[in-house]
């Protein structure tokens, strides 16, 4: 025997194919494992999904054998041009076929060095393969091959486990995340992702492992994150990561925001916390996420600007610009993008607490235009955020919040199609105001540019090309400046 668990193979075999996305790459699979003389499996997330009736892109055949060399029959057989992508350190080939991810691998045993989470791999037999693995309920493998074909491979329990809703590792868990550290991740991923609970012996020894995170590439790390951030539950991960350590580890500067501090028998509110709940509110709403990315950093800088100011309270002057700054560098660290998927993030963070001023009555339409400026194309995200951010436990004050917020959105709109400010473009250009006072590229272009831009911001003149000119040779002629030529 080989730990293998019976489960209905006719039956299982039968709602394998009624699930299977593609029966035509099964029977291949199948029929090129027949002609090779080699067992082929199911294994790894296909089946806990199956199991779970979760749709499942990501599909993980391991051989008994040369899995690269199954993967090039494979791919031969189902007339694909090319050849697959082949890692032959670690015995595996994938490639694409439709919307499917295909991956093979040769079953292996695989050790570790202390410095790298890379394994040495070596082949094994299939209890090796399975063994290896993160968790019980991705350590099950189905046979495809031979009159068997249907077979479930379930030795560490892992069906049980699926059943009871619980996470828990093959091996001794501290062994398990001490071979691979970006396992404890994965696990509270899993937990958010499929509403599981985690083993308190796992959970233990995240804390006693976490420590060993330090060894994993930024990358892999912002991966798994980005991955917490779109699950249904993105709040309790960041718990998970706060109680079990990691987070401290990996993300210090969102730790720092948990804590209450008091003086003169003033406190302030738990920041963490306060994050946390933005980010339910806002994952309520979408999936972007680097928009849930703002939720999670919107306050970061609030422990930096912390102040105890006597007679007032506790204040946190700045925190936004502060924060904004702080983006690129988080980023970096957490292998995440250093494009405009950062800039989008910093805009937000930025400017996260100028709509709240708006819900004044005395508001203007020259803050309104700045604010449409300012945030462009993103200004919904923006008010999403914003909305978001209110989370007093006075259910009247947020009530009264999002109704300002109802009247903000209706003068925006109002402002927006009288002026057309979003996405602004300057009546006049750069190269014109040269042309019509001619003058060389310098910083005075760039004052006169300025000058009419604020000037429409301001309301002191319609967006309009002929109010502009009027107003640009009036700003001139303050330089001492004279059109010498239509622009």
């Amino acid at each position: 025997m080989r730990g293998l668990y019976l489960c209905g193979v006719a039956g299982l075999w039968d709602f394998l194919r009624s699930k299977f996305p593609d029966l035509h790459l099964l029977d291949t699979v199948k029929k090129v494992a027949d002609d090779l003389g080699v067992e082929v499996y199911l294994v790894g997330g296909y089946v806990r999904d199956l199991f779970l009736d979760r749709p499942c892109k990501d599909i993980d055949f391991m051989v008994v054998g040369d899995g690269v060399a199954a993967a090039t029959q494979v791919y031969k057989q189902l007339g694909l041009q090319g050849r697959p992508v082949v890692y032959k350190n670690f015995g595996t080939a994938s490639f694409s076929y439709k919307d499917l991810w295909i991956e093979f691998v040769g079953a292996r045993k695989e050790s570790y060095s202390r410095h790298s989470r890379n394994p040495h791999v070596e082949p094994g037999t299939l209890d090796d393969d399975l063994a290896r693995r993160d968790f019980t309920v991705n350590s099950m493998a189905i046979l495809l091959t031979g009159p068997d074909a249907g077979e479930l491979v379930d030795k560490f329990g892992g069906l049980q486990h699926l059943m009871e809703k619980i996470l828990v590792t093959p091996l001794e868990p501290v062994k398990t995340f001490d071979d691979d550290p970006l396992r404890m991740l994965r696990g509270i991923r899993f937990a958010v992702q499929l509403d599981f609970r985690i083993h308190p012996q796992v959970l233990e020894s995240m804390k006693i492992c976490r420590e060993r995170l330090h060894i994993v590439a930024p990358e892999r790390i912002g991966e798994e994150l980005n991955k917490m951030l779109q699950s249904p539950r993105p709040a309790m991960a960041f718990k998970l990561m706060f109680n079990t350590g990691i987070l401290e580890v990996i993300f210090p500067e969102m730790a720092r925001l948990h804590g209450v501090e008091y003086q003169d028998g003033h406190g302030h509110k738990d920041n963490f916390f306060h994050t946390l709940d933005v980010l339910t509110r806002l994952r309520a709403r979408t999936d972007n996420v680097w928009l849930l990315w703002s939720a999670v950093l919107h306050d970061i800088a609030k422990p930096r600007t912390k102040r105890y100011e006597p007679g007032h309270g506790w204040t946190f002057h700045g925190h936004e610009e502060v924060g904004a700054r702080m983006v690129p560098g988080i980023f970096k660290k957490l292998g995440l993008p250093q494009n405009e998927k950062c800039q989008y993030v910093q805009k937000l963070v930025r400017l996260h607490l100028r709509p709240i001023v708006l819900t004044k009555d005395n508001i203007t339409d020259s803050a309104i235009r700045r604010l449409i400026y300012e945030a462009g194309d993103d200004l919904e995200d923006l008010l999403m955020l914003c909305e978001a951010d209110i989370t007093s436990k006075n259910e009247n004050k947020v009530r009264r919040y999002l109704n300002n917020y109802q009247l903000v959105r209706k003068k925006i709109e109002e402002v927006e199609a009288r002026d057309r400010i979003r996405n602004f473009q300057p009546p006049v250009r750069g190269e014109e105001v040269m042309k019509m006072f001619n003058l060389a590229p310098c910083k005075t272009v760039g004052i006169l540019k300025a000058a009419v831009k604020e000037a429409i911001l301001d309301g002191i003149i319609p967006n309009e090309r002929e109010a502009a000119l009027q107003y640009l040779i009036k700003e001139a002629r303050k330089l001492g400046l004279e059109p010498v030529s239509d622009p």
